[in-house]
């Protein structure tokens, strides 16, 4: 897998915006809100040469739900990725804090993350082009 400013430059000239980089990771923007803040949830992992995303469910979307039917609800948006060849690599609880009282827990979002292998930028390309294809967030 090339660096990760090799895959920024292709991710740009194939037309897509970045959000940020972390080390060995390249995270592409999407889900652009009515008040223009980004988030991403794709990412392209350079050191491991894979591609990956997110998928969430959150306890305010689904108040009466457990932890368990939440991740559920998450693993379902990745239905489609699955059937590609991902394979989940972690789940995990986030609790979400207040920015104003970072002592006042807002939510809590249950989210799986999903990865496939991408040897070259072709593959990587052509995985987060798919990914950008379904919701990453259950209710929405």
């Amino acid at each position: 897998m090339p660096t990760p400013t090799e895959i920024k430059k292709a991710l740009i000239a194939a037309g897509l915006e970045l959000y940020r980089t972390k080390g060995e990771v390249v995270h592409v923007a999407e889900r652009v809100r009515e008040n223009l803040l980004m988030d991403s949830g794709i990412f392209v992992h350079a050191a491991r040469g894979a591609v990956g995303f997110i998928v969430r469910a959150q306890h305010t979307d689904f108040p009466h739900e457990s932890e368990d039917q939440l991740f559920q609800r998450a693993r379902a948006l990745a239905a489609p990725a699955v059937e590609r060849g991902y394979r989940e690599v972690e789940a995990t609880t986030r609790p979400i804090y207040d920015p104003g009282d970072g002592d006042r827990k807002i939510d809590t979002w249950c989210e799986v993350q999903f990865e496939r292998d991408a040897p070259d930028l072709a593959a990587a390309l052509e995985e987060v082009r798919f990914a950008l294809t379904f919701p990453k967030s259950a209710g929405t």
